[in-house]
Parts: structure tokens; C-alpha cells; sequence
């Protein structure tokens, strides 16, 4: 039998392919989200120079709804970010680019967004700004005149989580939790009020799918990894984070490994919003 709907294009591409790509007639709308949970903005550093042609877009204001109890990185609303993907030039079936400093961490948010809200053509530069820069290809202060897209936002185009379902997920299925170990044990927490993590869920640090200089693992590689945690093809998977943004993260390296899964957007700041939703803490 076979499938009557196409591949996907491989979500990830390296800095040769995305130079020849530019060079299209249109290229594809090259978005920068540089983005930090704290220090300066991303757009200090998008301003101090990017890649010719982007728009720099706010992961916080454009990519994310208010922080809340629904999380720190809610999804936005569709009316909003569709109104942002338009100011930054996002169009019908327009191939997108996303890039950010090196690991992906907030490109793969933005990738999955483009995603859930119906924009199937977007991948993400492997490596980011630093491989860009460091390939020796031009960088630039000069910031792009935009001409506003018409994109349409289609919600629900990808598998999410609300709390019972995490919690439903993490007896039955897979559950990842895709922050560091020291905040999956609870023996810190240096961003949510309450630290440990939903009982059941297995740790999967983020930084794991990635090599030193920030590039995803070969597929092979995080397949091994995924599989070691329960997290086959033929597993009901699931990622959750602090706020949702690493988490992405995580979907990605398991769409790279050929894993489906689901995010629980509002995270580990959502879970602890309701007092009677359980914590655990240690390595179990």
C-alpha cells in the first residue's frame, strides 16, 4: 500500500542548501528568532547583524499568547499570529526558513507554530546564525523592506496535550520531559515556582539532540536515543517542557528520528498552575 500523501521535505537544511535557495526567484521568507530566557532580547542581536534578506521576528510577542496560567509560552492566538506572520511576510505554500544563534531551540518553536497553524513548507537552518557566520557568508545590519503575506491560520494541524492528557500519556504511553536533569530531579528550579516534574514522565534533556556546535545528531543517532526512553514509531509519544519552547525542540529531533509526537504546549508552568495536579521529584 502506499501513502497517498507526499513526504515532507526534510525539516532541517545546512548552510550550502539554504545560500543556493536565496538565490531563488522569490527566495524563501527567512525568518530570525534569536531568542534568550533571559539576558538581552533577541533583537539586539538580530540588529547587530543578520542573514541578508530576514525579518526578525519576537518568539515572546509573535510566537507565544500572554504568559498565564495556560503556561509561560501559551499558544498565541490565531488572529494574532496570523497578523505577525503576515507583517514578516509569510505567504500561501511560500517555502519559510527559520534560524536562530546556533541550537535550534527557538527556531524549532517557531517551525512547530508555522506547523500546527497550517504552514507546511518551513525548515530550520541547522546550526543557525553561528554555522552562517562561520561558513564565511554574509551578514548584514541592513533590515529588510517587507511586503505583508496573506498567511492563514489554520489551527490544530498538529498533535497537542493539555494537562490530563500529559498526565494520561505518562501512565500509558511516553512522556519526555525535555529539560535539564537537575530540573526533572526538582533539585533546582530557577524559572517555575514549584520544581520536579509530572510523575511517569521520563527525562530527555534538550541539549542531548544536538553536538557542541549546536547541529542536530544524525537521525540514526537520536533514533537510538528516543528508543532507549520508550519513544519508538510505534509508541504514543509526548514532549513537555518548562514553557513549551524546548520542548518543540524535542518534537523536532523526533521527527528527525522518524518518531511522531505530541506537545503539551503550556508545559511544566501549566502543570504546577493547578495545585491539585501531582509533583514528583528525584530520578524515578
Amino acid at each position: 500500500m502506499t501513502n497517498a500523501n507526499p513526504p515532507l521535505p526534510d525539516p532541517l537544511l545546512d548552510v550550502p542548501a539554504l545560500a543556493g535557495l536565496l538565490r531563488d526567484d522569490p527566495p524563501p521568507v527567512l525568518l530570525d528568532v534569536r531568542w534568550r530566557l533571559s539576558g538581552p532580547p533577541g533583537v539586539e542581536s538580530y540588529r547587530r547583524g543578520h542573514l541578508p534578506g530576514a525579518v526578525f521576528v519576537d518568539l515572546d510577542r509573535d510566537v507565544a499568547g500572554p504568559p498565564g496560567p495556560a503556561g509561560r509560552h501559551p499558544l498565541p492566538e490565531p488572529d494574532a499570529f496570523e497578523a505577525a506572520m503576515r507583517r514578516a511576510g509569510v505567504s500561501g505554500d511560500r517555502p519559510v526558513v527559520v534560524y536562530d544563534d546556533a541550537d535550534s531551540t527557538a527556531a524549532a518553536r517557531l517551525w512547530w507554530t508555522l506547523r500546527y497553524f497550517g504552514h507546511e513548507p518551513v525548515r530550520v537552518l541547522d546550526g543557525g546564525y553561528r554555522a552562517w557566520s562561520e561558513a564565511g557568508r554574509p551578514v548584514t545590519t541592513e533590515e529588510p523592506e517587507v511586503e505583508p503575506g496573506d498567511f492563514r491560520a489554520r489551527p490544530a494541524r498538529l498533535p497537542v496535550l493539555d494537562a490530563a492528557g500529559a498526565a494520561a500519556l505518562a501512565r500509558t504511553g511516553t512522556l519526555l520531559d525535555a529539560r535539564a536533569p537537575e530540573r526533572f530531579r526538582g533539585e533546582t528550579e530557577p524559572v517555575d515556582p514549584v520544581a520536579g516534574h509530572i510523575p511517569g514522565a521520563r527525562n530527555a534533556p534538550t541539549l542531548g539532540n544536538v553536538g557542541a556546535d549546536g547541529r542536530f545528531l544524525p537521525p540514526a543517532l537520536l533514533r537510538e536515543r528516543f528508543a532507549g526512553l520508550g519513544a519508538t514509531g510505534g509508541a504514543e509519544v509526548g514532549v513537555y517542557c518548562g514553557s513549551g519552547v524546548t520542548a518543540a525542540h524535542q518534537v523536532l529531533a523526533l521527527t528527525l528520528a522518524g518518531v511522531p509526537a505530541a506537545l503539551y504546549v503550556g508545559s511544566w508552568s501549566n502543570w504546577i498552575a493547578d495545585p491539585a495536579n501531582p509533583v514528583a521529584t528525584g530520578d524515578a
